[in-house]
Formats: C-alpha cells, structure tokens, sequence
C-alpha cells in the first residue's frame, strides 16, 4: 500500500500546573511556601528520513499526540517534562496547515446562518439605491461582486486550496516543531515577597499547540519518467537501474511511483529516476491518476518524454506529445522550461521506423533518441544522455536522494 497524501492531527503537550505547598519540618516553624513548578508539554517534531517511501505510517495513526508535562510537587520539586514526539516521514514532505470551518451553533442549518447585525441594508432587497442632486443622478454599485480573473496556474491553485504551507522536508535528517508544547505553571514558591510571604496559589500550566495538517508527499529525483500508460516506462526502468515495477501489456500496470538508482560503476556516479503512473488526457483535472502522477514530478530536474512510437494502443505519437506537453503546461507552465528529452521507444517493431520519420516531419526540431528498453537497444546512450542533462542543469549530487531546495 502506497500513501503519499494523508490529513493528521497533532497536539503538543500541556503544561503541567505549579503546586500549591508549604513546608514542613520538624524546628523550623514557618518554612514559607514550596510548591514546585510543572514541567513543559512535549513537541511534535517531523524528522526527514530517507529510508521511508511513503506515509503509510501516518495514514494508520493519525493522530500526533505529545506526553503533557508533569505537575510540581512539594518541596520545591519541579515536575518532570513531557517527552518529544519524533515522526518520521520520507524526504520530499511538505506540511499543510488545514483550517477548521467554523461549527454552527446548534439547531441551525447552512440554510439559516444567522446574519451579521453589524451589516446595515443601503438599499431595498432587489434594487439598488438611485439618489437624484439636481439634474445629475448617481447609481450605487457593489464592485465586490464582480469576479476577479484568476492569472494562476493550476498548480498554485491546489495548492492555495490545502491551505498555509508550513514546511518542506527535503534532506535526510532535517527536523521541524509542528506544534510546540505548553509551558509549565509556576509554584507558589515563585511567588513570595515580603508583604505576601504565604502565597496560595499557583499558575496553571499552558496548553500546547494544536491543528490539523496535511502531508504531501513529492519524489525527490533528478529526472521524472513521462509518458501515456503502456508506452513502456517501466520497462525502461528495469533496464536502466535495479528497480523492478511490475510489468505487464496493460495500461496503469504502474499505479504508485516506482524509484530506481542509475549507477555509474566507472566514477560512483549515481542518478535518481521516478516512474510515475502514466498521463492521460484531463490529467491536470485529476482524470484518471491525475495529481498522483503530476505531483511527483514537481521537484525533477529534468523530463524524459517517453513515446510509444510503434503506436501499440491505436494512436499517433505526435499527436501523444503535444497532448503530453498541453496537460504538463495546464498543472503547471514552469514544467515545460525545464530541459527535456524525447525518446523513441519500441522501435523494435515494425510500425516504429515510419512513425519516427513521421514523427520528425511534424515536430521539427526536437531531437528524439530511439531506443527499445526490452531488449536494451540505445540505453547505454540514454544513460549517458540524462547524465549530462542533469550535470549541465546543475541538479546532479553524487550522494543519492539530495536536492537542492531548502525547507521553508
């Protein structure tokens, strides 16, 4: 089970409250006030570990609760401190603060809101005011009403619906408080001055931080496998790393991202390639897998655009790219200014070689690489081809799983 998206709450702990005490002892009359202080509620703090893949963690226990700190006790004992809470979540997870709608009081309907009295009608219900000076006349009009064209891209439109971004994990290690625990109540100990020397009372202990949040999850790799379902990605995955997707003459075979290692044994060069469930038309409207393919290519540093070329399925592969192109723009412009490479797949087949002169003629200049990924024609130069893309990007790290984007 693959879980790459889940909502969770997370509460810190609370304070414990300071104590109300006095002391005594045997030949010291009056031995003035000794409450202790409480102890501090526990913090919920996210931990990028990049031997995770996935939140299925968090998706089973969901909700994040931190230990309360301890009460003082007498004899001016501070209370004991609530322990941390450490979630650890995969590399490439970004937090979002999710915002409660407010409840409704009870027995009202959506229906029945009650209406705020702070409002004031200007006008009657259905028209608006005219008011006559002289021979002029003036129209009140709500410019509040009129509907503002929206200049962002899908992308940035989701994401403004999930809510505030609260942070972005991306290297292995790197810590964030989601909530911060409450601080302890002061003793009446702490209290005590000359003109009030038997203090009875004592501060409560504060509560910790809570909400509710939402967990994405976003690969993390330098070059992002794209391409219609059956064009052979995963198959190309397999030959190119030690990953091993499952296979098979179907589309959507490939319904989770699938992450393989490309190993240069002659410098200890390594490379980071996703495959993500494969595009459709509509997929930037969530058709099909939609956003659970297109988010995971977010953070590539470069596109392979991978085209079934002997056209299995019934269709054109010029017409596969531009529909490719056309959905990658729509979710996001930004996708298409990063570099990519077309590749020719399945050209073991005989439709193959016309449909690449075809293919040529219509799309000019646009270098294609062909290849057959089943019986591994052309993939010592694809590896050698992504390799330099991403040097020349500027993405590449020879530790696996780094990127270059900083936690907010």
């Amino acid at each position: 089970m693959f879980v790459d998206e889940v909502k969770v709450f997370a509460r810190a702990g609370h304070g414990g409250k300071g104590a109300i005490a006095f002391h005594r002892e045997a030949y010291i009359p009056k031995g003035g006030p000794s409450g202790g202080n409480g102890g501090r509620g526990g913090d919920v703090i996210l931990e990028a570990d990049h031997d995770l893949n996935n939140l299925i963690q968090q998706f089973f226990v969901s909700n994040l609760l931190a230990e309360n700190g301890q009460g003082g006790m007498g004899k001016g004992m501070d209370g004991k401190a609530g322990k941390d809470l450490i979630i650890k979540v995969p590399c490439g997870t970004i937090v979002w603060r999710v915002h409660r709608e407010p409840e409704l009081p009870e027995g009202v309907t959506e229906s029945e809101e009650p209406e705020d009295p702070t409002l004031i009608p200007a006008a009657g219900a259905d028209r608006p005011v005219i008011r006559n000076s002289g021979g002029v006349q003036a129209m009140e009009l709500d410019l509040s009403a009129e509907e503002v064209e929206d200049t962002r891209s899908g992308s940035q439109r989701r994401d403004a619906q999930k809510g505030e971004r609260v942070c972005d994990l991306t290297e292995h290690g790197q810590r964030f408080v989601l909530c911060k625990g409450g601080r302890g109540g002061l003793g009446n100990r702490n209290f005590a001055t000359a003109a009030r020397q038997t203090p009875r009372f004592a501060q409560p202990g504060e509560p910790g931080d809570e909400g509710d949040f939402l967990l994405e999850l976003r690969m993390l790799a330098e070059v992002g496998l794209v391409g219609y379902p059956n064009a052979g990605k995963s198959t190309l995955l397999t030959s190119i790393s030690k990953a091993r997707p499952k296979i098979a003459a179907y589309p959507f075979t490939t319904l989770t991202p699938q992450v393989g290692i490309v190993e240069y044994p002659e410098d200890y060069f390594r490379l980071t390639v996703c495959d993500v469930p494969g595009l459709i038309a509509g997929a930037h409207r969530n058709v099909g897998l939609g956003h659970a393919f297109l988010r995971h290519i977010a953070r590539c540093r470069i596109l392979v655009i991978l085209l079934d070329m002997a056209g299995t399925d019934n269709r054109h592969p010029w017409d596969d790219y531009h529909s490719l192109l056309e959905e990658l723009e729509l979710y996001d412009p930004t996708l298409l200014e990063r570099p990519r490479l077309v590749v020719a797949n399945k050209m073991d087949e005989e439709p193959a070689e016309a449909n690449l002169k075809s293919f040529k003629r219509r799309v000019r200049k646009t270098p294609v690489l062909p290849i057959s990924a089943a019986f591994d024609e052309g993939i010592p130069a694809f590896r050698k081809t992504i390799r330099q893309m991403v040097e020349e990007a500027g993405g590449a790290d020879e530790t696996p799983g780094s990127d270059t984007d900083s936690g907010d």
